[in-house]
């Protein structure tokens, strides 16, 4: 316990009491005392007036009164400058407003003698935005508050983390960038979903928002183009400040990218909330798949049992058991329990196949030219037929024969080779993405380049005119052929002993993995396309891949999103497949290129958190600057002079704001002297006992 006893520059002298008892024993003493003198008074003893002082004498003495004596060094007072130098801060004028008030409040405060802490605050990693708040409370962190006059914000007051700002006891003042006038035009994605099913309709919401002071003259329509895959741009007038619901089907499978982009108006304060990018990925329901088998035999059942073990696959199966030139004399009743829709299959509802499967097939007239017409019309328009040879392929009633043969990738030459052979992987199918490692599939590593898979027993010799053989069986002869039809995609497998993989013969092989694949690429899957240039973003960084049937590529041209362009040379990693990684110097949307391959990946949002709202305001701050009496100034209305005011005072006011000095110091030097002798107490306590003796012996 201490009094303030005298001050002086750079001292202080205080009396402190250092009691030779507790406080709590003294202060019953004092009570006992109090008691005493009063019992004294009340009985009438002539000396009580001596009495009262010498027990006072004697606490003051167990309360041990000292004079302590401080050597203080005065400390200056600190105050902290958080400057925001996100993204938002570079539209405009708003870098030359920030530095000009930085060097002269600069100025200022080091001429009063005062200690300047700056903190710079960029944007928060991640799309994080302003972090304004975080940066203040970790510097306040390594400063004590007792030396903290003020805090000043540089900012355009759009700060992302006000819910961790500081308790602050000194005031807190924000001096806003920018304009009065400023206004801007975003984009706003109000709903996307993630993933959506082929075929089907969905619906996003957007919506267009002027902010702050538009100019009257800005029309109430603005023109909104939508490019999907960085293909060509349409373009639409749409209303402002209202939600827009578009309808929208997904083109392909996998991955589509959705850019929205708004047109800028040249008096705006940026473009870059003008877009959005929309990632969804596009998934198919069910794979409807028709299956048609011409007799029944072994790889029949192979066939159904892989594709009813996908249940993502309707399939739609019929055999011809029994040829119409059979005379056997059996009722045409008992034949079949109902007739077998073909007018409505291969007429009417053809075009709601996924795939058409043709297995050992031939014409035998239950199928005119009229439906293998529809079939390849199917084709030309978008659709997919394999077909699986077997002998029939090779007679004069092969399916080649008929309309479809129009669209088939080779030609038979009626030879059949019944002998043993190891379907190989051509140097074209090792590029071949339905073909491309397939040997990692093999139940047996290869050996000299053989794959350790099963051999077939059997292969239909075609001649080649058009398309792409991926394997090759007896001497190289094409075994699996694909094609591009129109808009749609054709197979050709030259053997009917595929089912041996399924069996397990010789170890088996990866006839499920090769199906699958076959499906996938016939369906336009983007993961199958053998031309292609996709892009996967991790944060900031892509992973390029450049797949193509070509020996060899040029380098790949990135456009940033502010237009900057890169050349990236592409490494080949594997066959047919050319692989880079590029590190975005920012968010946004990136358009790639190689050849005649486009493609556009976003990194992060299309428009940064920092661009969302961009005109300058105080009202995210209001709160914070209102509890510490400081205020929110725009810079555009001058630079603020500085005042001292008094703590719990107002601190700013029209064209000033104010500090609260701290008067902080640092002890040197403790000098601690007892006030009076102990034995001087002792003898005062005794003199004044010893005058009450006498006092009242006389009476």
């Amino acid at each position: 316990m201490f009094l303030p006893f005298w001050k002086g520059w750079g001292t202080e002298m205080d009396v402190i009491f250092s009691p030779l008892v507790p406080w709590p024993a003294l202060y019953v003493a004092a009570a006992i005392a109090a008691l005493f003198a009063i019992l004294a008074i009340w009985r009438g003893l002539g000396g009580w007036w001596l009495r009262a002082p010498a027990m006072a004498v004697l606490l003051l003495a167990l309360a041990n009164p000292s004079l302590q004596d401080e050597e203080r060094d005065p400390l200056s007072d600190i105050v902290v400058m958080v400057v925001d130098e996100s993204a938002s801060q570079r539209l405009s004028d708003r870098e030359s407003q920030t530095a000009q008030a930085v060097e002269a409040l600069t100025t200022d405060l080091t001429s009063r003698g005062m200690e300047l802490r700056t903190v710079t605050v960029p944007d928060g990693q991640g799309d994080a935005g302003t972090e304004l708040m975080t940066a203040l409370k970790d510097t306040l962190s390594e400063e004590p508050k007792s030396r903290i006059a003020g805090t000043i914000l540089l900012t355009d007051g759009q700060l992302h983390d006000a819910q961790r700002a500081p308790t602050l006891e000194a005031p807190l003042h924000t001096l806003l960038t920018g304009r009065s006038t400023d206004w801007d035009r975003r984009l706003i994605v109000k709903n996307a979903p993630a993933f959506a099913i082929l075929d089907e309709e969905i619906t996003l919401t957007l919506r267009i928002e002027d902010q702050g002071a538009a100019p009257r003259d800005i029309p109430e329509q603005a023109s909104l183009s939508i490019v999907i895959d960085g293909a060509e741009a349409q373009t639409f007038q749409v209303p402002t400040g209202e939600d827009l619901q578009l309808p929208l089907t997904l083109p392909h499978g996998g991955m589509n990218v959705l850019q929205f982009n708004v047109a800028a108006d040249e008096t705006e304060l940026t473009d870059r909330n003008n877009s959005a990018v929309v990632q969804i990925n596009g998934v198919r329901d069910r794979l409807r798949v028709l299956l048609v088998s011409g007799e029944p035999h072994a790889g029949e059942r192979t066939w159904r049992n892989l594709l009813k073990s996908d249940s993502a696959v309707d399939l739609v199966h019929f055999t011809i058991l029994r040829p119409p030139e059979k005379q056997d004399g059996v009722p045409v009743s008992e034949l079949s329990l109902i007739a077998f829709p073909t007018r409505e299959l291969f007429l009417e509802k053809v075009d709601e196949f996924d795939l058409i499967i043709f297995d050992r097939y031939k014409r035998r007239g239950i199928l005119p030219a009229l439906y293998f017409d529809s079939i390849r019309q199917y084709v030309e328009k978008g659709g997919a037929v394999l077909v699986a040879a077997g002998p029939d392929f090779a007679s004069a009633d092969s399916i080649y024969r008929s309309p479809l043969g129009d669209i088939m990738p080779a030609e038979p030459t009626a030879r059949v080779l019944d002998q043993g052979f190891t379907p190989l992987i051509s140097e074209l199918g090792a590029r071949h993405p339905v073909t491309e490692g397939l040997e990692k599939f093999a139940p047996n590593p290869t050996v000299d380049g053989i794959p350790g898979w099963g051999r077939w027993m059997r292969q239909i010799e075609v001649k080649p005119l058009q398309g792409q053989t991926v394997m090759t069986g007896i001497e190289e002869r094409p075994l699996l052929t694909l094609d591009r039809v129109g808009e749609g995609r054709i197979a050709l497998m030259a053997s009917d002993q595929a089912w041996l993989w399924h069996r397990g013969f010789e170890g088996g092989g990866p006839q499920l993995e090769l199906l699958r694949r076959l499906a996938h690429w016939m369906m336009k899957e983007p993961d199958l396309e053998e031309e292609a240039l996709t892009a996967i973003a991790e944060g900031q960084t892509m992973s390029l891949t450049r797949r193509t049937l070509e020996l060899e590529i040029g380098e790949l041209e990135i456009t940033a999103p502010d237009g900057t362009v890169t050349m990236l040379p592409l490494e080949e990693t594997s066959p047919g497949r050319f692989t880079a990684t590029f590190e975005g110097p920012e968010p946004g949307l990136y358009r790639l290129k190689e050849g005649d391959q486009e493609s556009v990946v976003a990194l992060g949002p299309a428009a940064p958190r920092e661009f969302i709202e961009t005109i300058a305001s105080g009202d995210k701050l209001e709160d914070l600057v209102d509890a510490t009496r400081g205020g929110i100034l725009r810079l555009e209305d001058g630079i603020p002079n500085l005042r001292m005011v008094g703590e719990g005072r107002n601190a700013a006011g029209r064209g000033w704001i104010g500090l609260t000095p701290r008067n902080a110091y640092l002890t040197t030097n403790v000098t601690v002297t007892p006030l009076v002798s102990p034995w001087l107490f002792l003898l005062l306590a005794m003199v004044l006992t010893v005058g009450a003796w006498l006092r009242e012996g006389r009476r």
